[in-house]
């Protein structure tokens, strides 16, 4: 389907594209376009105007800072961060990022983009919460940061106001990581996700099973000493009786309480081999 009139905007700083998307009612920024310009073809949004941020200086890089942690810049592409040197400090980001979609895909979309659309299958929300990541906004009054579980707010609903834009991403140091999904044919969409870290207190955020993702605290706070198999599968043990998801043709409410518990396990253990390398 073809899309209907649109306005276009590229302005050239971050302050003029602020201005834009406060000062245009149905506004929308304009990213890689991997999910945007796909549901304006459908219909399922209809912006007025696109405020077109490539080329912004200051929302693209990755810098890695002398504590080890990553400052990601929110027009960074998949691409980008799987192949960046300063990324492999964080190595499950860049894992992630290759399992997303296709080639074509990962060269254009991009990490703001997708923790903004907030798609309830998308990788990266339940990861940036198991990293314990914040996210930098910017708007007209000024800067603030959220973390990621303050960033998610429901199908398709971010703590980014009208007149604002993420600019930045900020993962703390760490290896002990680990994610795995169970998808619809190899780089699909995801029908359930889950993601640990074992840096510090332990953290388990579970995707595909509400408007955003869950943290696992009852499965964290069993997850003290041992991290052997059948510790990780007594820890995950009663998870989906927690959760309330939706069943569609791909997976029933029921199958995917069985899947939480099944793919928490993992991305456990793989969190846990990374902590004992």
């Amino acid at each position: 389907m073809l899309l209907r009139e649109v306005g276009y905007a590229k302005p050239t700083s971050v302050e003029e594209a602020i201005a834009l998307l406060a000062d245009n009612d149905g506004a929308r920024a304009l990213a890689g376009g991997q999910t945007l310009i796909n549901v304006m073809k459908a219909r399922a949004a209809s912006p007025d105007v696109l405020v077109d941020l490539n080329g912004l200086d200051g929302l693209a890089g990755i810098e890695l800072r002398p504590d080890g942690s990553l400052e990601i810049g929110a027009m960074t592409t998949y691409t980008e961060l799987l192949e960046s040197d300063e990324a492999k400090a964080r190595p499950i980001l860049g894992e992630v990022c290759a399992t997303i979609a296709d080639v074509q895909v990962r060269n254009r979309g991009t990490i703001g983009g997708n923790v903004c659309s907030n798609d309830p299958t998308n990788h990266l929300p339940p990861l940036m919460v198991a990293l314990g990541a914040e996210l930098t906004i910017v708007g007209r009054e000024g800067e603030r940061t959220v973390t990621a579980e303050d960033f998610f707010l429901g199908v398709y609903m971010t703590a980014v106001m009208p007149g604002e834009l993420l600019t930045k991403i900020t993962i703390p140091a760490g290896r002990a990581d680990g994610f795995d999904a169970v998808t619809i044919g190899k780089d699909g969409t995801c029908i359930l996700n889950a993601a640990a870290s074992l840096e510090g207190e332990p953290r388990v955020a579970i995707g595909c099973v509400g408007a955003v993702p869950y943290r696992a605290t009852g499965v964290e706070s069993k997850l003290a000493g041992d991290l052997s198999e059948d510790a990780v599968e007594a820890a995950v043990s009663g998870l989906g009786a927690e959760l309330d998801p939706p069943g569609d043709v791909h997976a029933s409410a029921e199958y995917r309480r069985h899947l939480a518990e099944v793919v928490a396990a993992r991305a456990i253990l793989q969190a846990a081999k990374r902590q004992r390398s």
